[in-house]
């Protein structure tokens, strides 16, 4: 316990975070948004979050030591990787800052771009792509000849032009992730924002914020470097858990607007169908089939078809509605302390299941098919009580319908 104390970095070397975890997360974040990004490629806000999410995979995918050891062997070059990382982190903090001056803009629409925001992406391109060009030179001028897979940054902290290049690629980062972070948690106190989008947007903020924590962990290795001190445990065991860390909170945030809302909508979507059950079994009853059976439906689909079939069925039913049994049901209904809006759907459900039973049968009063046909869901809520539907029948079988009561709509 006393050496994992006074060693930060014996601590830290356990806590190891697979680089593919994020990596699949941040796949998964863009696949679920690229049918979206191809449908709707002339947004420019989802082309930024295209861009990030796709930048985001390949740093990651080109960052893991064993890939970076590949790509020195494969061109020749010893650390090739170096400035071929750090281009991508450059490109990604670049594109992550396209995606908030885009989203500041208003969420999309070029013909509603202003000056200043059309003037803004401007100078993070031509910034952000001469500080890849920077990257390249100043490798070319820095002389780095021994590999270093893990710890480059502070093997090189002291190295003409390496010096500048780990500050400037780092320096670039922060910023990016700077704006970022303080932009998103403005937009997390807006009002009206989506429970989904909201906490999306926390984990985003949380992930930038780690982001941070890891450019103060590099840069402070780095610093300590020039003056002598040895803390690599800063840049090497602390950094690379926080970067992923990071990661994995900026995927769920991109993932969980998406996966939630469609959740939400599929969860809508079924509970609206199986409320509709009771009234469709009822109405089934009469007709003696349903509509069509299809497992590759949608459950929107599924939805449609049983809303138009229960409305096919009460249209002709309608005529057959004693109108004089349903203002004596309302009028039961309010008596045993329904509120008016359950009573008007339980004196309805009195009348429909009083013509069912009776075959149809004779035209019976003048019965609005119109709020049978609006009033489907409220209707089948009311079946799904027998109990209540017997005693609310049982007294108005009883008591005579008052002349002034009828159903409002």
């Amino acid at each position: 316990m006393s050496t994992l104390a006074l060693d930060p970095s014996v601590l830290l070397g356990r806590l190891y975070i697979s680089f593919w975890i994020p990596t699949a997360l941040l796949t998964v974040a863009l696949l679920l948004k690229l049918p979206t990004i191809i449908r709707l490629w002339r947004d420019p806000l989802l082309r930024a979050v295209g861009g990030v999410l796709l930048f985001a995979c390949t740093v990651f995918v080109f960052c893991v030591p064993s890939m970076i050891h590949r790509m020195n062997v494969l061109t020749g070059v010893p650390n090739f990787s170096a400035p071929w990382c750090y281009s991508l982190i450059t490109a990604n903090s670049g594109v992550g800052l396209l995606f908030i001056v885009t989203w500041r803009n208003g969420q999309g629409g070029r013909a509603g771009r202003s000056a200043r925001t059309r003037r803004a992406t401007r100078w993070i391109v031509s910034g952000y792509t001469l500080v890849v060009v920077a990257l390249w030179v100043l490798f070319l001028l820095a002389d780095v000849p021994v590999e270093r897979v893990r710890d480059l940054d502070t093997y090189y902290a002291r190295t003409p032009f390496m010096r500048e290049e780990i500050l400037l690629y780092l320096l670039a980062h922060t910023v990016a992730c700077a704006l970022s972070s303080r932009v998103i948690w403005d937009w997390v106190r807006d009002r009206g924002l989506d429970a989904w989008l909201r906490w999306g947007l926390r984990l985003l903020g949380g992930g930038y914020a780690l982001s941070l924590l890891y450019d103060a962990a590099k840069v402070t290795a780095v610093v300590a470097r020039w003056f002598g001190r040895d803390p690599d445990w800063l840049s090497t065991n602390l950094a690379p858990p926080v970067a992923s860390l990071s990661a994995i909170l900026l995927a769920a945030g991109f993932i969980l607007p998406h996966a939630g809302q469609a959740l939400h909508d599929r969860c809508r979507v079924r509970l609206a169908y199986h409320r509709l059950g009771p009234l469709y079994r009822v109405l089934r009853s009469t007709t003696g089939a349903g509509p069509r059976f299809s497992l590759r439906a949608t459950g929107e689909l599924r939805l449609i078809r049983r809303e138009t079939y229960i409305r096919d069925a009460l249209l002709p039913l309608a005529r057959h509605v004693d109108t004089d049994l349903t203002e004596r049901a309302y009028a039961a209904a309010l008596a045993v302390g329904h509120p008016v809006s359950r009573a008007r759907a339980v004196s309805a459900a009195v009348g429909v299941l009083d013509a069912v039973e009776n075959g149809g049968g004779a035209v019976r009063g003048d019965a609005d098919p119109t709020v049978l046909l609006r009033d489907i869901a409220a209707i089948s809520s009311a079946l799904r009580r027998p109990k209540d539907l017997a005693a609310v029948r049982a007294l108005s079988a009883a008591t005579p319908a008052p002349p002034s009561i009828t159903v409002p709509e």
